[in-house]
């Protein structure tokens, strides 16, 4: 805005309540209004909505504008189990919790049912005729055997295992996983146990 426009910008404001007394009025030349209107628009608030409110025509369906296609995002939990085997130093131990057939007592196979909690196994071995010797925390030992197109020796670093919603590994259910990618279902579960003669 130059200098000239802000002397004459109060004689401006005034001009309106002047031009309503006639001949009197002082006439401002044309190139000054509209350089100061332009100016006015430029400083003007923007509008505060409170106008009247227009009718609006009611589109057609067909006209109406489309909302945008929205995505659907769905949020899934895996949690995979390893059920390992122990460390070399800890087989010893492994072996010392397999029942001992002493004089008059032999190893015999119990069944347990067909789930087993997941979270209580401790460690895995291969075992023979395609079975696997689970550990428990309990101090257990478990036989898992594999459906016959399985080799147990497929498993001798352990296996993976999803979590289920029970937190159980059951028999014909769940598929446990090898890391050398063989895939396998549990056919029977059972617990050794010592039995005297």
């Amino acid at each position: 805005m130059n200098s000239l426009s802000v002397l004459l910008m109060p004689m401006a404001l005034l001009y309106p309540s002047l031009a309503g007394h006639g001949a009197n009025a002082p006439v401002m030349p044309q190139g000054l209004e509209a350089g100061l209107a332009a100016d006015a628009e430029q400083r003007a608030p923007p509008p505060l909505g409170l106008d009247p409110v227009q009718e609006s025509r009611a589109l057609p369906l067909n006209e109406a504008p489309m909302s945008r296609p929205s995505g659907q995002v769905r949020i899934e939990q895996r949690i995979i189990m390893r059920i390992s085997p122990r460390r070399p130093g800890g087989r010893e131990e492994l072996q010392a919790q397999l029942p001992r057939s002493r004089t008059g007592t032999k190893v015999v196979e119990r069944k347990i049912g067909s789930c087993l909690n997941a979270k209580n196994i401790d460690a895995v071995q291969t075992g023979p005729d395609n079975r696997l010797l689970l550990f428990m925390h309990d101090r257990r030992v478990i036989s898992a055997e594999l459906e016959k197109s399985c080799n147990a020796r497929d498993f001798y670093s352990g296996f993976y295992v999803e979590r289920s919603k029970d937190g159980k590994i059951c028999v014909q259910r769940d598929r446990i996983h090898s890391r050398a990618g063989a895939k396998c279902s549990l056919r029977q579960l059972s617990q050794l146990v010592a039995v005297s003669d």
